[in-house]
């Protein structure tokens, strides 16, 4: 007994480590802990691979490991199956496996020398989305006002589909009181109408893993009243089934779901608790609940599909007990009773347990506290043994929820997992205990800034690590004492907290970690601001409709946080809409209706708080008058000048008369009477609901001001003036810009700006100070002051030398700011030196290269523009060209080293120099050189002629290249006879001397087209080509025997039986494609009603009786194949056979993927590849040509 108090006493001590458990920082040692692994029940993707978390930290990093149904799992033998790196995530390929094979029981083992942590254990499934099964389902036929039920009966699905109920057209068919689907998808009628015939009740179930729809045979219902019943039963509906055969009366309820009249219903804490009742009767039953042992939880209880089911969430054992449904109409009442048990499985009373740190000697305590229903056993393990089975420890006992550990020594680290479990359910947790030494360290960032709202409460952390857990102590400013006691209050995680700061709070705090081992401080600053307050809240308003409203919302706040302002309207975003103006302190909305009415709210934000503030817009019909008459506005009045100061002032002013159209915008003028009497300039402009301005003006000005309203119709005339307002005299606040320098002459600068405006020079006196120095030079400035100019000049300067340069405004009350540096050069001349080194390299026949090396930038003597390379050809190098002397120039931009010449001659003598230029002008050339081009294609032939054409020979004549490109060194003929049909012959080919002009070609067929090509070559190659054609001269034999076959008897003749042939076969056709119009469409389907037994066409050339078009498309009711013949007894499996939209969305099993839509697709009628219409006389004409 003595032992169980000490026992007793030693938990209530230790429960302060419990209730200050740390985060180890990773760089120290540690056991592993599982940050993230996979939901227990792990529902996958058969399409995708396969992928079971499992992460954790630690000091050394865990190494992991798996078991498969609780066996080892050695992942190296599977080849589907991966392990990411530095992690025992695992990753299976199913490209190679079936999933299937890995629906198995996972766990995940993460451990290192400190100790082993596990994870759940994880049961993976794969999602299943079976097919429904085919059934042939008979129409329904039931007298009007009986119950119906119409079954669903999806296939079993993981997770389960969700079930809906939809027409052809992918509607949802219309639920009510009357018809409403129950919770197992089945759809209840408490009794049918007329109405509610149709042969398209589609149950669908949606399969949310893999985005699965599929549907059910439709269904289809007639319903009939009993005259009908009698009056066509034997007719047509022999072969379906009645569900009643006497007429239905009015009667009072009874229940179709559930049976009897009570029943009972198990549900687990926490989840969510359904119940249906579902009554028929006529007139339809009302449906209502209530708890007999209590009243139902008003904010977790809902009322579904029409008051037949009834949902609470988030179940707790206070649920249960007796429910009662009831259905009630005008002719009774009818009770069920539901009785509901509420079990749990385990869940944690308090948090699960955490990870302990001790200091070798401490002591500590694992509490592992949960419940559930039944009450769960609980078990522990250490490092993934059970305790039972793990070294014996004389520190640690166990005693059913708790460990205690006392005296704990360097060594005694691990992980202990705790499991408790009942029949509905397990919880699993880690937690380690780690002993280590460690003196304080403090973790919360040094010198952080906190920011508090006066009059609000302040917490600022001192986060800290050590072992044994270091104590806490604050400072502030002088560390003059510790922190403790009003208004401090110093929190077990080392947090202080003011409750209420103030202003003198602010300041410098320091926090000092301490432990055995240690201390460790830290800096913290506190700023105390002013809260954000709403000093002018916006105002309820009434406003016509067509006209301006404006709400003011005017705001105080800590001038060092920024402000945001927001406008709502009825707590939603204002809408989006030009006619509303967001202003600094306002909002305006012109040409108000009455969709704008509403409350409107300006809030307020910093960084730290907010405040809001709201008022009611209410719109009104605008008083009717005779005729609206809109005008300009009148000018305003009464402008007065107030809050004067040396560089602003506030103008106010009384608005005009609007004239029924709002004024949008008032315009502000000045005057500035002293620098340009009688010119307006317009100042700025402010939105036509404000009457005040605040106006920054300049100094040394006379000031008068105008305003000016502006409406639809246009503005208004000014306003009287203000009076003058003069500003007082300053030294200037600008300088000029656009400071430039640059020399006319090799010898000077110009120094240039641009000048000040009379508003800009802020006093009289106004000039300027121009300085200028050599940059490279380390000399003074040197000053001149100038005035009424915008330039100097300064003379005698070196040539093109580089200047700094700044130019001040000084007037009578002192100058601008110090101008910032400015640069420029003096005057350029023109270059004194050639480029050196310069060479050629010949590239090609047309193209070569010069180098050169650049001019050294003291004899440039300016800006380096560039580089020239003149070029001119002296001679072709072929002796009977002419001589041609033509200088090219080309500019090569910048500070090149060299260029391309293009475009050259081939075979040709060149000269070349290359010059420098600035922005003066070009230098010296450098010592002319020359190149020359090498040989190149020659051109064409000059001419080809044929003379002395015979039988078989004939002549050509040719004239050498006009462009030689080099020494000609021969020609190469070639020629080909062509055909009547230009096809081209065999090539013959000649090769001739440089000197031949002509050459006689014998041997030729007679009264043949030839085709000659000719080319003239060099040793670099063959040039283009020049062709020409003849015909050699016809034998008089040969032509005296060609007659024209045009005029043959013989040929006439089979030409008109063929013409009278082709007629014969029209009138033919003509005749049977009319034989069956003599039947209307109309008489045709009267005497056919029923689709099955539609008469259909063979699959042949003949003609039918029905020969028109409009005879093979499905008449209406009927479904026709592609095909074009209508089968009984086919079964109707395909949505794509109801309604419409059927095309493209559905697998070949009957679903479909995605979202269903109502999209509208026309069907696709049989007459479309089996058209029997008869054939055209142009295939007549084309089968006859083919059998001659």
């Amino acid at each position: 007994m003595e032992r169980r108090r000490m026992d007793a006493a030693l938990l209530v001590l230790l429960l302060g480590h419990l209730a200050a458990a740390l985060e180890v920082p990773l760089d120290l040692p540690q056991p592993p802990t599982i940050t993230h692994q996979s939901p227990k029940d792990y529902i996958i993707d058969p399409r995708e691979n396969i992928i079971i978390h499992c992460e954790a930290k630690g000091k050394p990093h865990p190494s992991f490991s798996w078991t498969r149904n609780g066996t080892h799992f050695n992942i190296d033998e599977d080849t589907n199956v991966s392990m990411k790196p530095h992690s025992g995530t695992l990753v299976v390929d199913i490209s190679g496996a079936k999933a299937e094979q890995y629906e198995c029981v996972y766990q995940c083992t993460a451990r290192n020398k400190h100790g082993t942590a596990v994870s759940n254990n994880i049961v993976v499934r794969q999602s299943r989305s079976p097919l429904w099964s085919k059934e042939r389902i008979n129409p329904i036929v039931v007298q009007e006002g009986v119950s119906l039920v119409l079954p669903c009966r999806p296939p079993a699905g993981l997770p389960p589909p969700i079930i809906f109920w939809m027409d052809n057209n992918f509607q949802r068919l219309p639920q009510s009181n009357r018809v409403s689907q129950s919770l197992n998808g089945d759809l209840y009628f408490s009794n049918v109408l007329r109405e509610d015939s149709r042969n398209d009740y589609i149950c669908y179930a949606r399969f949310p893993y893999t985005q699965t729809i599929q549907q059910k045979q439709p269904i289809s219902l007639k319903v009939l009243s009993l005259d009908a019943i009698n009056d066509t039963m034997a007719a047509f509906y022999n072969d379906t089934d009645l569900f009643s055969d006497d007429p239905a009366d009015e009667r009072k309820p009874t229940f179709l779901v559930p049976s009897g009249p009570s029943s009972s219903k198990t549900v687990l804490r926490g989840q969510v608790l359904e119940m249906e009742c579902i009554a028929e009767g006529l007139p339809t039953p009302d449906i209502s609940w209530s708890k007999v042992s209590g009243e139902l939880p008003a904010k977790r209880t809902y009322f579904l599909h029409y008051q037949r089911t009834l949902r609470i969430v988030n179940v707790s054992e206070s649920d249960a007990g007796d429910y009662r449904c009831t259905a009630r109409n005008k002719l009774g009442t009818v009770h069920h009773n539901i009785h509901v048990m509420v079990k749990a499985a385990p869940y944690w009373i308090s948090a699960q347990p955490r990870n302990l740190v001790l200091a070798p000697g401490e002591n500590g305590v694992l509490t592992c506290r949960a419940s559930g229903t039944p009450k769960p056993s609980i078990t522990w393990a250490m490092n993934g043994i059970p305790i039972e089975n793990s070294p014996k420890d004389l520190s640690r006992k166990v005693e059913d929820d708790t460990i205690i550990f006392t005296d704990v020594q360097t060594g005694s680290s691990a992980v202990y997992q705790c499991n408790v479990s009942n029949p509905y359910g397990y919880l699993l947790s880690n937690a380690f205990i780690n002993v280590l030494s460690e003196p304080p360290r403090v973790l919360t960032p040094a010198n952080k800034v906190y920011q508090v709202i006066k009059n609000h409460p302040a917490l600022m952390d001192c986060a800290s690590f050590g072992s044994p857990i270091p104590k806490i102590t604050w400072f502030k400013d002088s560390r003059s004492s510790t922190l403790d006691g009003d208004p401090y209050i110093l929190h077990d995680n080392g947090t202080i907290e003011i409750h209420t700061a103030q202003a003198h709070n602010a300041g410098k705090y320091t926090c000092v970690a301490r432990n055995s081992l240690g201390k460790e401080e830290n800096h913290i600053l506190l700023e105390v601001k002013e809260p954000t307050r709403i000093l002018k809240q916006p105002e309820y308003k009434v406003v016509q409709r067509g006209r301006s409203a404006v709400f003011q919302c005017k705001v105080k706040h800590d001038p060092s946080l920024v402000p945001t302002m927001t406008w709502l309207k009825d707590d939603g975003e204002l809408p989006d809409d030009e006619r509303f103006y967001v202003d600094s302190d306002s909002l305006t909305i012109t040409e108000v209706s009455e969709i704008d009415a509403g409350v409107y709210t300006c809030i307020m934000n910093t960084t730290l708080d907010h405040d809001s503030a709201s008022a009611e817009l209410t719109v009104v019909e605008a008083t009717p008058t005779p005729a609206v008459v809109t005008e300009q506005p009148d000018p305003p009045t009464d402008l007065e000048l107030t809050d004067q100061k040396k560089r602003s002032v506030q103008l106010t002013w009384t608005p005009g008369d609007e004239h029924n159209s709002p004024i949008m915008k008032f315009l502000i003028q000045y005057e500035d009477s002293l620098h340009h009497r009688g010119h307006w300039h317009n100042l700025t402009e402010v939105a036509g609901t404000r009457t005040t301005a605040h106006l920054k003006l300049s100094p040394y000005a006379h000031y008068t001001f105008r305003v000016l309203g502006l409406n639809a119709v246009g503005l208004s005339r000014p306003s009287f003036p203000s009076r003058v307002y003069k500003t007082e005299p300053a030294a200037p606040d600008e300088n000029p810009t656009g400071v430039q320098g640059l020399g006319t002459e090799h010898d000077n600068l110009v120094i240039s700006w641009k000048p000040l405006t009379g508003l800009q020079s802020n006093g009289p006196g106004l000039h300027y100070r121009v300085m200028w120095r050599q940059k490279a030079v380390n000399s003074d400035w040197n000053t001149a002051s100038v005035a009424n100019t915008s330039k100097f000049v300064v003379s005698g300067t070196p040539t093109f030398v580089p200047y700094e340069l700044k130019v001040q405004a000084v007037n009578d009350h002192g100058a601008a700011p110090d101008p910032a540096i400015a640069h420029g050069y003096s005057g350029e001349d023109l270059p004194v030196a050639a480029p050196n080194n310069v060479q050629v390299m010949v590239l090609n026949s047309s193209l070569a290269e010069v180098h050169w090396d650049p001019v050294p930038s003291k004899f440039i003597r300016g800006h380096l523009k560039g580089y020239k390379v003149y070029y001119w050809k002296e001679r072709s190098l072929h002796k009977h060209n002419p001589h041609h002397v033509e200088k090219e120039i080309l500019t090569f931009s910048g500070n090149h080293s060299h260029g391309k010449l293009p475009g050259l001659h081939p075979y040709s003598l060149y000269s070349f120099n290359v010059r420098i230029y600035n922005g003066k002008g070009e230098g010296p050339p450098s010592p002319t050189q020359e190149f020359e081009t090498p040989e190149g294609v020659p051109g064409a032939p000059t001419s080809l002629l044929v003379t002395n054409t015979d039988l078989d020979s004939l002549t050509l004549e040719w004239n050498p290249p006009h462009v030689r490109n080099g020494r000609i060194t021969g020609y190469t003929l070639k020629y080909q006879p062509v055909n009547n049909s230009n096809e081209l012959g065999p090539v013959e080919e000649l090769a001739l001397s440089a000197n031949e002009t002509s050459v006689t070609l014998s041997n030729l067929r007679h009264s043949t087209r030839y085709k000659f090509y000719l080319n003239a070559k060099t040793e670099r190659g063959a040039g283009p080509t020049i062709s020409q054609e003849t015909v050699t001269i016809m034998d008089e034999a040969v032509a005296s025997r060609q007659v024209d076959i045009a005029t043959q008897g013989w040929f006439i003749g089979l030409m008109c039986a063929i013409a009278l042939l082709i007629l014969i076969l029209l009138i033919i056709c003509f005749i049977q494609r009319n034989k069956g119009g003599k039947y209307p469409v109309k008489e045709k389907e009267d005497a056919h009603t029923d689709p099955e037994f539609q008469p259909m066409k063979d699959d042949d050339c003949t003609f039918g009786e029905y020969s028109d078009n409009e005879d093979h498309k499905p008449l209406k009711g009927s479904r026709t194949p592609s095909n074009g013949t209508v089968k009984r007894g086919d079964s109707d499996d395909s949505l794509v056979d109801y309604g419409e939209g059927g095309d493209g969305q559905f697998n070949e099993d009957g679903s479909f993927i995605g979202q269903y839509s109502g999209k509208s697709v026309s069907r696709e009628t049989a007459e479309g590849h089996e058209s029997s219409e008869a054939p055209s006389p142009i295939n007549a004409m084309n089968s006859l040509n083919s059998f001659v």
